[in-house]
């Protein structure tokens, strides 16, 4: 008879596509992952998953078996939630990745209340600003600010966000004047530098027409915090969300650069996999964090007289 267990990690196994994404989500050895998927197949008597060094694939008869199996998994939860008491307790682990800045300022606060309210859930958070693939990691909720490209997974859309160039008064004064994009090739630029970033590259909007410059500075950072402080000393032009730098707009100690080109727009949003039965402690978290960047972005706008676009 199948095991509820095996099921589940039979479709853990096939949402990452390994077995040791698989055995980091579900805390378990890659061998016993592979253990029980290949005692589920001889059960089955048939091949449910075909392995190669880098990645696996569902069959023919897996990628059957694993509807079905969300079927009993939905019914499963549907069971679940039938006998649940008021207010009971999301379990489990949740994993949890957020971009540098917003990670430390709105996400992590979160997890002391979230652990609070639900005291049997442990959380794994981990924060980069550079965007972490999602299904290998084994990611249940993640912050994610740019362009959306990827429909296998479910938005829950924030805002959009506006994003501009600023620099110290104290820089601009000491170097050329920018009166078009292509001054920019002149400047120094911070750069958010990572493996596989695009980030040297800067896409800004002339009236219709996107414009990308191919722009370098002499200093660059894997963190996004780093750059602003850059910035702040008068070490270059930065690149930023509007709400980041929020204060120190309104401060004077940035000031907007080519403000009649401006960067192309980004979605803030909470991001998790698209699939039918989202774990409580997850639905629970992706609540919460919603609700938490709009307050702070919102919140980071009035200071220079903008709203957030829902």
């Amino acid at each position: 008879m199948l095991s509820l267990e095996s099921i589940r990690i039979f479709m853990r196994a096939a949402e990452t596509g390994s077995f040791s994404a698989a055995g980091r989500s579900l805390r378990l050895s890659p061998s016993v992952i592979s253990y029980r998927i290949q005692t589920l197949e001889e059960h089955l008597g048939c091949l449910l998953l075909t392995r190669t060094t880098r990645r696996m694939n569902l069959t023919e008869a897996g990628r059957v078996f694993y509807d079905r199996c969300l079927d009993v998994a939905a019914s499963v939860e549907r069971a679940e939630k039938s006998v649940e008491t008021q207010g009971a307790a999301p379990r489990g682990t949740l994993k949890v990745t957020a971009p540098l800045s917003l990670g430390r300022r709105v996400v992590a606060p979160l997890i002391p209340a979230f652990r609070e309210r639900h005291a049997e859930a442990d959380v794994h958070l981990r924060l980069s600003d550079h965007l972490l693939d999602l299904v290998q990691e084994a990611v249940d909720v993640a912050v994610r600010l740019s362009q959306m490209r990827d429909s296998t997974f479910t938005l829950r859309k924030v805002a959009d966000v506006e994003r501009m160039l600023c620099a110290a008064p104290a820089y601009l004064d000491a170097h050329p004047a920018l009166e078009a994009p292509a001054d920019l090739l002149d400047h120094s630029c911070l750069l958010l530098r990572f493996p596989g970033s695009e980030q040297f590259r800067w896409t800004l909007l002339d009236g219709d027409e996107a414009l990308t410059i191919p722009v370098s500075g002499r200093i660059d950072a894997d963190d996004s915090d780093v750059l602003t402080e850059w910035a702040l000393q008068g070490q270059g032009i930065v690149l930023k969300p509007v709400y980041e730098v929020a204060p120190y707009l309104a401060d004077g100690r940035l000031v907007p650069v080519l403000p009649e080109t401006p960067p192309t727009s980004v979605t803030l949003g909470v991001v998790y996999p698209s699939r039918k039965m989202l774990p409580n402690r997850a639905k629970t978290f992706v609540e919460m964090t919603t609700e938490a960047l709009r307050g702070y972005v919102g919140g980071q706008l009035e200071l220079v007289g903008k709203r957030a676009v829902r």
